[in-house]
């Protein structure tokens, strides 16, 4: 009988005692693998949708939280900012700025975020078209693969948004139209609803539609009939002031007409919007670098630098984290002192056995490792019970976790760092095991067979 299997004999003769270690081998493994992999995915996200973002302009209050909103799309805003005290930002020849993103948010669909913007957004997160157009008139919508997925959205589908992020208070009246859909990015565009600063402001003023976005300023001298079919609500699609979607979407083709769009919108001073991602031209540029302090202490707006409130988050979850992960560390010790409890204990009963198997050949050496397989043994199995713990917890995690952030999260993604957790579990065992180990290496046959 090899030792291995005569190892697993001798475990199995006390069933409750390995059951007991185990479980506490198991929790504390656990703990730590799902901490690694909760940290790793939060952190991820949160990486993968910085996108470049140098500032985010917003209202006055909590940076966090402008922040949380704007760029990640889990907060409420902070409240709005007039488009008179911040068209300089949208000025597409700002000698600081290579990029700036307008957000009007507000309004969602099922919990998915409405974000009215200009088409800048789709080359700060480097998107493109799986199908359909872009969006090009009020009530038009390009919306995320996520979305898509989520709630079975096709081209050419109309649905009612709510105000909020919460589904059903206030639905609005008027139906938003499916023009498009992304192609999956790996980043929060791939969750929101896209559509018109416009379409934005109607929803939240329960007006009819004013035309596309380079035809609302001049609408406000057309006809009357137009004017009448704009508040009736009626398609316009047809009429001569729709706009049609771009035929072209290479990158130069877009950003010229993200331009023309915050063109139009440095004109509409008399609305609002709730805030707008900065992409500086230099990042080594002094200047540039001093925005957002000079936006703070001379506007009444708030600047936020993404990295910076970031990486307080970060250090925050981190505090907690580092205290559950000392604690699962505890739990492990615990366990591996219960190993070393059992194996020693198990040694007085086992005192004839290990002599008699010296009487037939067996070496200290062979005792001594017959011991240590124990430990190491109860270590892999309590450190695989723990790993499956700690991914199937993961996985009914990230279905609460997706339903509440709509971030991307799985139970079945493995990390480096459980390899090495792996060695630090087969350390436990075998320092568990070791004293009991040496013990029955010094076994002494002729008194232990004398006593009988």
């Amino acid at each position: 009988m090899s030792l291995l299997l005569l190892s697993w004999k001798n475990l199995l003769h006390k069933p409750l005692n390995m059951a007991l270690s185990l479980i506490l081998f198991a929790l504390g493994v656990g703990l730590i693998s799902l901490l690694l992999n909760l940290n790793h995915q939060v952190e991820e996200n949160f990486d993968k949708n910085l996108a470049g973002i140098d500032l985010v302009i917003g209202a006055k209050g909590s940076p966090l939280q402008l922040i949380l909103c704007s760029m990640y799309h889990v907060d409420n805003p902070t409240g709005n900012i007039p488009l008179e005290k911040c068209r300089a930002f949208l000025n597409p020849k700002h000698p600081l700025i290579q990029l700036a993103v307008p957000l009007s948010l507000g309004d969602s669909y099922r919990n998915y975020r409405i974000a009215g913007t200009t088409y800048d957004i789709i080359e700060l997160y480097q998107a493109s078209l799986a199908e359909g157009n872009l969006w090009a008139n009020d009530m038009e919508v390009t919306i995320g693969a996520a979305v898509a997925e989520a709630l079975h959205l096709h081209v050419g589908d109309t649905f009612k948004s709510s105000h909020g992020l919460v589904e059903g208070i206030e639905e609005h009246e008027h139906d938003f139209t499916v023009m498009g859909i992304l192609k999956p990015t790996g980043s929060v565009i791939d969750q929101l609803i896209l559509t018109t600063t416009e379409s934005s402001w109607e929803s939240h003023e329960h007006q009819g539609s004013v035309g596309s976005l380079q035809s609302s300023v001049g609408s406000l001298g057309g006809s009357e009939q137009d004017s009448e079919e704009a508040v009736d609500g009626h398609d316009h699609k047809g009429h001569a002031h729709a706009k049609a979607p771009p035929t072209s979407y290479d990158l130069l083709t877009l950003r010229k007409l993200g331009e023309e769009q915050r063109l139009a919108l440095m004109e509409r001073t008399d609305k609002d919007i709730t805030s707008i991602l900065v992409k500086y031209r230099s990042r080594t540029n002094i200047q540039s670098l001093n925005m957002g302090r000079n936006i703070n202490e001379n506007t009444d707006l708030q600047a936020a630098n993404p990295p910076i409130e970031i990486a307080r988050l970060q250090t925050n979850l981190g505090v907690g984290a580092d205290a559950l992960k000392m604690l699962a560390w505890v739990i492990v010790v615990v366990s591996g002192l219960s190993i070393f409890i059992s194996l020693y204990s198990s040694l007085k009963e086992r005192k004839y056995e290990l002599a008699v198997m010296r009487v037939m050949g067996g070496s200290p050496g062979t005792l001594f490792q017959l011991i240590i397989l124990e430990g190491l043994l109860l270590a892999v199995m309590g450190y695989a019970l723990g790993i499956f713990l700690s991914h199937v917890g993961m996985a009914f995690l990230a279905n609460f976790m997706e339903d509440s952030f709509r971030y991307s999260f799985s139970g079945w993604r493995f990390l480096r760092e459980e390899i090495w957790l792996l060695g630090g579990a087969l350390a436990v065992g075998f320092v568990a095991a070791l004293l009991p180990a040496l013990q029955a290496g010094r076994t002494d046959i002729s008194e232990t067979l004398a006593e009988g």
